[in-house]
């Protein structure tokens, strides 16, 4: 049986932290996982960054609330969801991904968790499990799954290269150029089209 596995920020949704960054006027915090491969050591400046500008969990959901799907992703969406299963595997967080969710049509999400403090301060955040989209591929693959992966990322290359296929979509030239036996592609009718041909 197969199983697709997403990302989530760049493939179905905007990266929230770009956008926040745009409207919070800090520009340190467009950096994502295009520019750090580093999940953890990417969280803890994102984390020390908010602090320092009195920023908290109250403010970023306020920008995610305004966000939508990139156009064309909820139909992409149902349309795989109608050839086989799908589940979507990020490194972001529940407490801002629900409003997301609703506008996807409520797909499965595998995310992390935030530690908040009563006044909305980030304290830390707690990722599900270490290598969390590896090892959830890896664990799909152990209860008799063929999972295909698609990703932005370098942080969904794990995922990726570990699935029967795998594909990169709307990825940055560098990633591109450093993967280049990985097909690439820069819209949803051709990734849907590569998913469906390899199911």
């Amino acid at each position: 049986m197969n199983i697709v596995c997403l990302d989530l920020e760049g493939v179905l949704v905007p990266e929230i932290w770009i956008a926040f960054a745009e409207e919070s006027g800090i520009p340190e915090l467009r950096r994502t996982t295009r520019d750090e491969p580093d999940y953890d050591k990417l969280m803890r400046f994102r984390i020390d960054t908010l602090r320092e500008h009195g920023l908290g969990l109250p403010q970023i959901q306020d920008v995610i609330a305004r966000i939508d799907p990139l156009p064309g992703a909820r139909e992409f969406l149902d349309a795989l969801r109608e050839r086989t299963q799908v589940i979507i595997l990020s490194d972001t967080f529940e407490e801002f991904a629900r409003p997301l969710m609703a506008k996807l049509g409520w797909p499965t999400l595998m995310c992390n968790s935030l530690e908040v403090g009563e006044d909305g301060t980030i304290l830390r955040h707690h990722m599900r499990c270490e290598a969390s989209k590896l090892t959830t591929v890896r664990a799909l693959q152990s209860c008799g799954f063929d999972t295909i992966a698609a990703g932005d990322s370098f942080n969904d290359l794990a995922m990726i290269r570990a699935s029967r296929a795998g594909f990169l979509f709307r990825s940055t030239p560098a990633i591109q150029a450093e993967n280049p036996d990985l097909p690439a592609f820069p819209e949803y009718p051709e990734l849907l089209a590569a998913i469906t041909g390899a199911l």
